[in-house]
């Protein structure tokens, strides 16, 4: 269904049950995101939240996107899958073969729904123009500023429109800005991105490059922003499809070559010029749960600010997860699903994106396998495939299990598993927000293949062992003959799952290999096949933070050791994976390695002592508390 603005999304969440007002003073500088992180990691994402007094003249609106039942409510579908039933569907209709000419009008009832579906320019001005701010000034918006080390105050669901100038096609995208003055913006796109590729023809051109920026409406254009869409393909074209209802766009006041939603609820309109030197942006506590590095990236200069009476400024923040951008990716896994299997890799059967994997880091992939080397084949074209490139650790399964019971698909794929030839490393594009990469965009990449094996696949030799020990007398046996094993969590071992998780305190340049190593080489290990190394802070008994951790700290190339044990004519096999903190003195590693983000004592002090004014229930606790020993120091990077 279609909203008719953001206005009434909000009045359905709030008859839903799912909103809450507060009307008690909140300071968009900080304690916003503190409140809106607890009540988000509160259990099933909370609720919403309206922060209706922030000493500006708009109310926020937090956590709009944060559930299951929320994301749903703002695509206007019961459940997630819905979506992807439906593509696959019209998928279908179009592609069977029309023999007749009643198959063929068949067709015109689609056809005309597709009509109806694309976006249309109107006449006028929109309900997003109903006030010209006289004198454009983005600090006049509640902007909030998200964590304690961030660069600044940060624009967090802008809705960004640019055009490629020689075609005229236009890209929808979401990219944080960093707000450095009235006027001035940074624009923060990545050069994997379609804007910065428009940006790039600009250049050429020699000319300003016209930039638009919605904010609020309905809810759907933020999710089309954020979708996995192919370039010149008009992320309005998804909205419609999604809404079943065309977008209507209106012209830009101070940039009448850009056109945004008729409905939003602010627009900043601007420019960026080819030849101004760029502006030095960030840090920003980003989505993988860690500040993302500052650098330099092009400035948007604001030339108007428009919006609607009443008006509602929408914000988000990120860190770490569980957090409300995890269920815009859920939304994107089980809408883009069908289209993957239906034109790219047509064995897929599931694909599921665990929240501790933050998008790219891990994605959980499910075949229907009929001949040897088929896992390799879906490797290679996932890794092909549009956004899919920067996925960093794949696994794959087949239809002997279902991928989102967590457990019974860890049972499955190491029962399967030969760590020494059914894990495949690759190098190639990765997340420019990726800090264990030895060169920025760019490191290694692991499929570890859980599928069951065809003849032609399977090693004879191979010995998978039998692992037969006690894990809690283990356990002592490897903390006392290795002081820097911290915690080792064999919990996995008494569920048939034959991986071990170690905090190691590194202290010397090779250490975790030669640990690896030395671990392996004993006798009682025999059978287990593959060992997660994380850093001595984090607690390895803590399954969901270690896995988050230990995703983002790992390039799998340059971080992997296998050791392989002779026994006669066969061997063992024991995969080691590094996912502990890379440093210039024990790594080699060259590049500043950012902190894990965490709010400010003075922030959780602040917000501690006015939650009872609040009006949202039960006291909760800051989450930042529990990982105050895991940071690295004050600075937002270290080496």
């Amino acid at each position: 269904m279609a909203w008719k603005n953001q206005q009434e999304f909000i009045d359905a969440l709030e008859n839903a049950g799912e909103l809450l007002r507060i009307k008690t003073y909140v300071n968009p500088k900080l304690e916003i995101a503190e409140i809106t992180d607890r009540i988000s990691k509160s259990g099933n994402g909370g609720k919403a939240l309206l922060f209706e007094n922030t000493g500006y003249g708009f109310p926020v609106l937090m956590n709009a996107y944060g559930s299951e039942k929320r994301m749903c409510m703002a695509l206007g579908v019961n459940h997630l899958d819905d979506v992807a039933k439906e593509i696959e569907s019209l998928f279908h209709l179009l592609s069977s073969p029309k023999e007749s000419i009643i198959d063929k009008l068949k067709l015109l009832p689609k056809l005309g729904q597709f009509a109806s579906w694309m976006p249309k320019v109107k006449k006028g001005r929109g309900e997003c123009q109903e006030v010209v701010m006289e004198n454009p000034d983005i600090t006049k918006l509640p902007v909030i500023t998200c964590w304690p080390k961030d660069g600044g105050p940060f624009v967090t669901l802008p809705v960004i429109h640019t055009k490629d100038p020689t075609t005229n096609s236009r890209n929808v995208g979401m990219y944080r800005m960093q707000v450095f003055g009235p006027n001035l913006t940074g624009m923060h796109w990545h050069k994997h991105k379609v804007s910065a590729k428009h940006f790039a023809e600009y250049k050429k051109l020699n000319k300003r490059m016209p930039v638009a920026v919605a904010l609020g409406g309905d809810p759907v254009y933020a999710y089309s922003a954020t979708a996995p869409l192919p370039e010149n393909v008009d992320e309005y074209m998804l909205a419609g499809f999604l809404r079943k209802k065309k977008v209507e766009l209106v012209k830009c006041i101070s940039q009448p070559n850009v056109e945004v939603p008729a409905d939003a609820d602010f627009i900043i309109e601007g420019y960026v010029d080819p030849n101004d030197e760029l502006i030095w942006e960030g840090p920003f506590g980003d989505h993988t749960g860690y500040y993302s590095l500052p650098d330099w990236y092009p400035k948007f200069h604001i030339t108007a600010i428009t919006h609607k009476k009443n008006a509602v400024y929408p914000a988000t923040i990120v860190g770490i997860p569980p957090q409300e951008d995890a269920w815009l990716g859920k939304a994107t896994e089980r809408i883009f699903l069908a289209p993957i299997k239906m034109t790219m890799v047509p064995e897929i059967t599931d694909m599921d994106m665990p929240i501790e994997g933050v998008f790219h880091n891990l994605v959980i992939t499910k075949i229907k396998k009929d001949y040897a080397g088929q896992g390799q084949k879906v490797m290679n074209a996932m890794w092909g495939a549009g956004q899919m490139m920067f996925n960093k650790i794949l696994v794959l399964a087949d239809e002997g299990v279902k991928i989102q019971d967590y457990r019974s698909l860890a049972k499955y794929v190491f029962n399967n598993l030969n760590p020494a030839t059914d894990i495949y490393f690759s190098t190639g594009p990765m997340d420019v927000l990726d800090h264990s990469c030895s060169k920025m965009g760019f490191g290694g990449k692991m499929c570890i293949d859980g599928t069951a094996k065809k003849e032609e696949e399977t090693d004879d030799s191979f010995d998978p062992g039998i692992f037969n020990q006690e894990p809690e007398m283990l356990e002592t046996d490897l903390k006392n003959t290795f002081k820097e094993i911290k915690v080792a969590n064999l919990s996995l071992l008494k569920n048939g799952i034959p991986c071990i998780i170690l905090s190691v305190e590194k202290n010397r340049i090779g250490h975790i290999k030669a640990l690896h190593e030395q671990v392996c080489a004993l006798p009682e290990l025999q059978g287990i096949k593959i060992i997660l190394y994380v850093e001595h802070t984090v607690d390895a008994n803590d399954l969901p933070i270690t896995l988050w951790r230990f995703c983002n700290n790992l390039d799998p190339k340059r971080d992997f050791h296998l050791y392989k044990r002779e026994l006669n004519s066969r061997y063992t096999a024991c995969m080691g994976l590094d996912g502990t903190r890379k440093t210039k003195e024990f790594d080699n590693f060259h590049r500043d390695w950012p902190n894990i983000i965490v709010a400010d004592d003075a922030t959780i002090k602040s917000v501690d002592e006015k939650w009872n004014e609040l009006g949202i229930g039960q006291f909760i606790p800051s989450p930042s508390l529990k990982f105050k020993d895991q940071m690295y120091g004050e600075e937002a990077v270290v080496n």
